[in-house]
């Protein structure tokens, strides 16, 4: 394993640094192009020179990102993104390692693999662009597609009960779990530059609209008119609340969350404190939406960071691991195979 460490001085450098020569090929007005500004924007900040920058993807729309990156990059299999990048991590932990995949590559070929890397935690940026489509084949229904998706590959609807990306890390014991969205580049770049700064594997879904496919997927919540009555931005120790002029919350009735008018009844200091430590409370959050409140309201689509612990990173214990059994000497291969069951045949 290689001992190598990443200078703690580099260059200065800027979003062009981190721009490639190469024409960016996705369809005009693709929300991979923000995205991919907010990337560029970002790296320049985490103090890592671009040759310790790799970049994995699969197959998919989003997958060309290595192509448009001034760093080390590899296009690779089909759902296998994570396995390769957790086997270069592994390898070569001095690396940032980061992961870009659609939700079709991550949540359907690549999915048992997705689910390994997140319980493994190994110290890693995972980037979910979510369109909630499958666009590179043109249109068929993906894992996040919801119920009823009328498409070239589901002509009568979707029968399939969709993924909801964020529950389903929590449930892996992802360390770092947030979503963002491509129209809202600042939340965005504050998001990824959080994420980057998180030790273990931060797991990030951003929605990201298809115009070819699936336009308009998310539009509720990234237009101004109306991303402020059903989008909800959750920021570490303050209440729950949205709306125009911050008039609804989010409080607790027992353990159940309900949504309520913020005024005569109920203040900010009522409602529901985010937590981003509290395991418990990020999983009611990231399945906000999937159910309405007792009253009728429809809940709001929560955006942020939800959940972080702080866990060993596995290429660490890993490395551990490898030193103590180096310092118990030279080992007997042939021994290890036959293992301790054994016995003579007479």
């Amino acid at each position: 394993m290689s001992t190598e460490t990443i200078e703690t001085t580099v260059a200065a450098l800027t979003a062009k640094d981190f721009a490639t020569d190469q024409e960016v090929r996705w369809c005009p007005g693709c929300g991979d192009y923000s995205i991919l500004a907010s990337v560029q924007k970002v790296m320049p900040t985490i103090g890592v020179a671009r040759e310790n920058i790799v970049i994995i993807s699969g197959i998919g729309c989003s997958s060309r990102f290595p192509y448009y990156m001034n760093t080390y990059g590899m296009h690779s299999i089909h759902g296998r993104a994570t396995a390769i990048a957790s086997g270069l991590k592994a390898s070569r932990p001095e690396l940032s390692v980061w992961i870009v995949a659609g939700d079709g590559d991550s949540m359907s070929i690549g999915g048992n693999h997705t689910i390994h890397m997140l319980r493994r935690n190994l110290n890693v940026n995972f980037l979910v662009f979510n369109n909630q489509i499958y666009g590179l084949t043109k249109g068929q229904y993906s894992p996040t597609s919801e119920v009823n998706k009328v498409t070239k590959s589901s002509p009568q609807g979707s029968i399939d009960h969709p993924f909801n990306p964020a529950a389903l890390a929590l449930g892996a014991d992802a360390t770092f779990v947030g979503r963002t969205m491509d129209r809202d580049p600042k939340h965005m770049q504050t998001t990824i530059a959080r994420a980057e700064q998180h030790q273990g594997t931060s797991f990030l879904e951003i929605y990201q609209n298809c115009n070819i496919f699936n336009d308009g997927a998310f539009e509720v919540f990234t237009e101004k008119s109306t991303k402020q009555v059903h989008g909800l931005y959750v920021e570490q120790g303050k209440p729950l609340t949205f709306g125009a002029n911050g008039e609804k919350g989010i409080r607790f009735d027992g353990m159940r969350p309900e949504v309520v008018e913020i005024g005569s009844k109920y203040s900010a200091d009522d409602m529901w404190i985010h937590d981003e430590k509290d395991f418990y409370k990020a999983q009611i959050l990231t399945r906000l939406f999937d159910n309405p409140s007792e009253v009728g309201a429809v809940f709001p689509r929560p955006f942020g960071i939800f959940y972080i612990n702080d866990r060993p990173c596995y290429e660490e214990m890993m490395s551990l691991q490898i030193q103590e059994a180096l310092a118990k000497g030279a080992g007997d291969l042939d021994k290890l195979i036959r293992g301790k069951e054994t016995w003579e045949i007479k």
